[in-house]
């Protein structure tokens, strides 16, 4: 999900992704020597300091501060709004989350969404995918940054939409100066004003951007590694309750590969998904709108399917009773007669027009019919459960 390595303006040339990952390409020396330095000045220097010298309350405050915004800058301003338009922000909302978000040194809003929307196209294509796990997981977590590896080129052209934004392409040019301003200037500044120059530099400054890359790095590694895919097990990316704490929502990645036009990730109640409240409260101050949500009954279908599909591979994998086949053939059959149900609710919805559902009753009976038909997936859902747990006593 991360990326701090330079923005280049060249496009992909036409043996882009097609270079095999065993010839490694030439390091990217840049980002190389500022990992390296970044890391020392973070993971050694920092904890050095504060055995001899000790860090003022200031200094840890701060620390917080900083990672906790940029953490959920790049989440809800780089992630949900530019990269996937899961709302739309209003003009102060997006130079906040653009400012905060530069502090992440993750690259500029129109490089980060350009490498991120063809992560998602092509989503674990060695070939493509800018950062596959299937290349491994040092390659996925940041061993695509320190080489110049073809996949990691920038093609505009999928950012068409987001060169419009004038405060997106505001950053683009003028990325590093406000990188050198929020990184180094600002704990700087902090530093002086309060009387821990270097405890602020090394802990609010350093440190805190070692924590902050790699918690984010773990996106593109460890949620393609670790968790479980509820909604799809057509790609690696899985959710993980762990990572979600970590990374201010970002662990449920299998729903987001699921669903990425959704402006939520943690789509349970109990899940925390801090970015979505962020969203939700920015809404009702007016400061979002247009909130994309994915319909429940779409949710439980993908869930349905996901169960379905590993019931059909146990099912053709494992000698069971004819009853088990047959339970499973009928209860597929009634999934696939409530999903066509849906669709016609969908229909005669779009064809009674927004004039007609301004009319209470109306909306009232869509709503119930829909209710329903979730309902019953839901009845379905401990169906197959019952199914799957009855299967494993009798094999047992």
């Amino acid at each position: 999900m991360s990326d701090s390595s330079k923005s280049s303006a060249t496009q992909p040339s036409e043996h882009s992704g097609r270079q095999s990952r065993q010839e490694k390409p030439p390091l990217v020396w840049s980002n190389l020597i500022f990992f390296i330095t970044i890391t020392i000045l973070g993971l050694v220097a920092a904890p050095i300091w504060g055995i001899l010298v000790g860090f003022s309350g200031w200094a840890w405050a701060f620390l917080f501060i900083f990672w906790t915004l940029n953490g959920l800058t790049i989440t809800i301003g780089y992630h949900r709004l530019w990269s996937h338009r899961t709302f739309k922000a209003r003009w102060p909302l997006r130079l906040v989350l653009a400012l905060l978000g530069t502090q992440a040194l993750q690259n500029s809003i129109l490089v980060w969404a350009a490498r991120h929307r063809v992560h998602h196209r092509h989503v674990d294509d060695t070939e493509r995918d800018p950062h596959s796990i299937r290349t491994g997981f040092w390659h996925a977590h940041m061993g695509w940054m320190l080489r110049d590896w073809p996949t990691s080129e920038i093609d505009f052209d999928q950012v068409k939409d987001l060169q419009r934004d004038p405060i997106v392409m505001w950053q683009h040019r003028h990325y590093w100066a406000l990188t050198w301003l929020t990184n180094l200037g600002v704990p700087v500044v902090l530093g002086l004003l309060l009387g821990d120059l270097i405890g602020m530099v090394l802990l609010a400054g350093a440190a805190r951007l070692v924590i902050s890359q790699h918690l984010t790095f773990f996106i593109n590694s460890l949620a393609h590694t670790w968790g479980r895919r509820n909604y799809s097990d057509d790609n690696t990316a899985r959710d993980n309750g762990l990572i979600a704490l970590l990374t201010w929502g970002e662990g449920y990645h299998n729903f987001h590969h699921a669903f990425q036009a959704d402006y939520r990730n943690g789509v349970r109640w109990w899940h925390f998904d801090p970015a979505k409240w962020c969203i939700a409260t920015a809404s009702l101050l007016g400061m979002a709108y247009d909130l994309k949500r994915t319909p429940r009954f779409k949710i439980q279908r993908a869930r349905l399917q996901t169960q379905f599909r590993r019931l059909e591979q146990r099912l053709a994998q494992a000698e069971v009773e004819p009853t088990w086949r047959e339970v499973f053939e009928r209860e597929y059959q009634q999934f696939k007669d409530t999903v066509v149900q849906w669709q016609a609710v969908q229909t005669e919805r779009v064809q009674a027009g927004a004039g007609a559902l301004r009319d209470r009753w109306r909306r009232i009976e869509f709503r119930t019919r829909y209710r329903e038909l979730e309902y019953r997936l839901k009845m379905q859902a401990r169906r197959l459960s019952m199914l799957n747990r009855a299967m494993s006593t009798s094999a047992a």
